[in-house]
């Protein structure tokens, strides 16, 4: 069986790799390099008549030296290395601050998306058995209000909000317990102790949990080793140098930026609701200070580029010379129409992945505007581009059950659909909270772990992979299989359809094909003549195309398309599965 690899060395840390296999240790080592360049500006009260804002401001020197102190604070309290602490604070210069810290520590940092429900936020805690919390008094209050499903949480560091601090504090102690984080902080300073632990990398560093788009959230184990091969393969693909200024509309991309010796510039938004940014905040902190990198789902900048055209904004982001956007395909038209916002001669890519494995592929704007743009509005999936360095991929054929070694899969030839396995130093090797999806997700090869994505697709002739959709999201209809991303772009090419949603009516392996269309506001039929009109329209234009002439049942919505909690961009294909097979 062959396998599809990139025969490369591994990349080197532009600095070299530190000594210490701490992936925090890189922030010391830009520490060294640049002491007073700004790692952090955070918006600082309310916008002034001038358009400009305050921010408040950390350089590297001020952030390696605060992650060091609440470190060894948290050292000195009792916390032992290997310990999970969940991380419950919103994004900004102190969730940096504190990820460094238990990075630092030797602490296992759980990292969970809030926008996953509270139900599954608590499950997820739970379940990840955490030592304690690290959370804004909000969090700690539910914390200790439900203490009795988290009996093993006995470190609890409070950060208080701003002019939070008196109401939480009664005559220097925390209401819930524990200890605020200027506590921790302070034991950390009156330490002599220099020395924090060292770690391999194979450490375990974190649990992040997938947003639960195709059911529950899923706790994946990064080591340390995962983020230096994640952090490598970025700044060497897209180029990225010290002294560049991003615009992080991306919690996690902050943590990045620091290793990297980039300057986070946070903006003026909420990261759980990407899709509702204000682009005159975007486009005021852009230009108030320069940035030249901004990382954003596409549903944030379909916003931007919508509000642009409506309000006849030219050029708004002229010193833009990298966009990333990730968390769901970008249609070539969003990035035609992103290439006349920022610098001409600006690099717009679409990293691919999965919070099990990234980075995995990426393409540039240009290739899909002249090349596989075209051919996606056909019904040919959207290409995700070519492999990062130590990548190896495969496409083999669609297993809907566990298989528990390589030699279980049947790799499939260019062109043919399957589901994508890939393998690699940034690719997790294990859940460690759902751990019973291993046997769905993981393939033992050896000393080698690979990892099956759940999504479809198949690899062309220059070895990029074109992505069809979800594993689980597939219609099969007899001997007729659909996929969801060719059939949907069919419709999505009429001018008054944004996007719209293939989802299987009935059971495997007898399904009936529906199509659920979310029009373009503008475009919502108001009346029940007009959305006749439009549904005849769309089933004629199915008819077409082979791979959709067989759909018979269209749907117009009047409300949005649900999507998924992190990129507000992915189709919750399954919740629309559940209201039509109710």
């Amino acid at each position: 069986m062959s396998k599809h690899s990139c025969d490369h060395e591994e990349p080197q840390s532009q600095e070299g790799i530190p000594k210490d296999l701490n992936i925090a240790a890189r922030l010391k080592v830009i520490r060294n390099l640049t002491p007073t360049a700004l790692a952090i500006a955070e918006p600082d009260g309310p916008v002034r008549g001038d358009s400009l804002r305050h921010y408040r401001l950390t350089t590297f020197e001020q952030l390696d030296r605060r992650s060091d102190e609440i470190a060894k604070g948290l050292l000195r309290w009792g916390v032992k290395p290997g310990m999970r602490l969940a991380m419950l604070v919103p994004f900004g210069a102190p969730f940096i601050e504190i990820v460094f810290s238990l990075l630092k520590a030797g602490v296992v940092a759980v990292l969970i998306d809030p926008g996953i429900g509270r139900k599954h936020l608590v499950n997820c805690l739970r379940e990840s058995k955490v030592d304690g919390f690290v959370g804004i008094p909000k969090a700690q209050l539910i914390r200790s209000l439900m203490r009795k499903r988290f009996a093993s949480a006995k470190f609890n560091v409070t950060v208080a909000e701003r002019n939070v601090a008196s109401r939480v504090m009664s005559s220097g102690r925390i209401l819930w317990g524990g200890k605020s984080l200027d506590q921790i902080a302070e034991l950390g300073r009156s330490t002599d102790e220099d020395v924090l632990p060292k770690v391999g990398l194979d450490t375990p560093a974190s649990i992040i949990f997938t947003t639960g788009s195709t059911g529950p959230p899923k706790g994946v184990l990064y080591t340390h080793g995962t983020f230096h091969a994640q952090v490598d393969r970025i700044r060497l693909r897209y180029d990225i140098h010290r002294g560049s200024r991003d615009l992080a509309c991306f919690p996690l991309f902050g943590l990045f930026d620091a290793v990297m010796g980039v300057t986070t510039i946070i903006p003026d938004m909420d990261p759980t609701r990407p899709a509702e940014v204000n682009p005159q905040r975007l486009i005021e902190a852009a230009n108030q200070w320069d940035v030249d990198q901004a990382f954003g789902s596409p549903a944030l900048w379909n916003t931007v580029v919508r509000w642009c055209e409506q309000q006849g904004v030219e050029r708004p982001f002229p010193t833009l010379r990298r966009v990333l956007s990730a968390g769901a395909p970008v249609p070539a038209a969003t990035l035609e129409k992103l290439r006349t916002l920022v610098a001409p001669d600006a690099m717009i890519v679409t990293p691919y992945g999965a919070t099990e494995a990234l980075p995995i592929a990426s393409i540039e704007s240009r290739e899909v505007i002249a090349e596989t743009g075209p051919a996606a509005a056909k019904g040919k999936g959207v290409c995700v581009g070519s492999r990062f360095e130590g990548v190896e991929w495969r496409v083999v054929k669609i297993d809907d059950g566990p298989v528990a070694e390589i030699g279980e899969t049947s790799e499939l030839p260019i062109g043919k659909i399957g589901e994508l396995m890939v393998a690699g130093p940034m690719v997790t090797t294990e859940y460690v909270v759902r751990s019973d999806q291993n046997a769905m997700h993981k393939v033992r090869d050896g000393d080698r772990v690979w990892h099956r994505m759940g999504d479809v697709g198949y690899l062309d002739s220059k070895d990029r992979f074109w992505f069809c959709g979800r594993k689980a999201h597939r219609v099969v209809s007899g001997e007729r299989t659909l996929f969801t991303v060719p059939c949907e772009a069919v419709f999505n090419a009429h001018s008054k359809v944004y996007r719209s949603a293939l989802v299987g009516k009935g059971d495997l392996p007898d399904q009936t094909p529906v199509v659920l269309v979310e029009t373009y506001p503008q475009y919502q039929p108001k009346s029940e003549k007009e959305s006749r009109v439009l549904m005849e329209e769309l089933i004629d234009l199915g008819k077409r195309n082979p791979l959709t002439r067989r759909i018979e049942t269209i749907i117009i919505r009047d409300k949005p398309l649900p999507v998924d909690i992190r990129h507000n961009s992915k189709i919750f294909r399954e919740r629309l599965g559940e209201e039509l097979n109710k």
